[in-house]
């Protein structure tokens, strides 16, 4: 029997879809419903959130989904750890399935890996680094250094390409003592760069949509074995 992963993503994102289509098991299949986004800032955030995701999470539900993934990592992060909280929950409720928020499944996922001390690349402008790191930071993790592309147009953090991010992210984060390095945002090509990081780093890498995927696998495997 096949799984209904619906899929909540910025209207601009071009990448979580992909990875989705790319790493689901072959019994999924993917409804993807899009909030209305172009600025990847606090203020732009805020708007989809408030204005546009109440719309996006009706139609959604009509597609009777079995999981769901919020994928923004960032507005995940924008209002805290305990609205984010409240937010899934709401989601839950009102499209009638579990629904999973990208920036939880990634704490989660660091303390499965035992990370304490965690560096971070995104794509983002400081602002929103802040509320990525305070995400963090609120459950424990040790962020040793964030550092952001400052790109604002979310159509344009699709377009860095895997290169790019592997070398800013061994540039930036070299010589550092780390246990973990995550790369956030679901419209960043990250998991095409994880491995490069890797490699050049010796520490696992986490990026938005890995954990994500992670956390729907855990999902459907926990569906199975009831």
């Amino acid at each position: 029997m096949s799984t209904r992963v619906g899929l909540i993503v910025p209207s601009s994102n071009t990448v979580a879809e992909v990875d989705f289509y790319r790493h689901l098991p072959g019994t999924c299949t993917l409804h993807t419903a899009r909030m209305y986004l172009e600025e990847t800032t606090p203020e732009g955030e805020s708007v989809m959130l408030d204005e546009h995701l109440p719309t996006t999470a009706a139609d959604l539900a009509t597609a009777r989904p079995d999981v769901v993934v919020f994928a923004c990592t960032s507005a995940g992060a924008l209002r805290g750890n305990a609205y984010e909280a409240d937010l899934i929950e709401r989601l839950s409720a009102k499209i009638g399935a579990e629904t999973i928020s990208v920036a939880a499944a990634v704490r989660r996922v660091l303390a499965a890996r035992g990370a304490r001390r965690v560096g971070v690349v995104t794509p983002y402008i400081e602002s929103l680094n802040e509320r990525i790191a305070t995400s963090l930071e609120t459950d424990g993790f040790e962020v040793t250094a964030i550092h952001g592309l400052g790109i604002t147009a979310n159509f344009a953090i699709a377009a860095v390409e895997p290169e790019r991010i592997g070398g800013f992210a061994v540039e930036t984060l070299a010589g550092q003592e780390l246990d973990l390095v995550f790369l956030s945002c679901t419209n960043f090509r990250a998991l095409e760069a994880r491995e490069h990081v890797e490699r050049a780093l010796g520490v696992p890498v986490v990026t938005s949509n890995s954990a994500a995927l992670e956390a729907v696998g855990d999902r459907i495997q926990a569906t199975v074995s009831a």
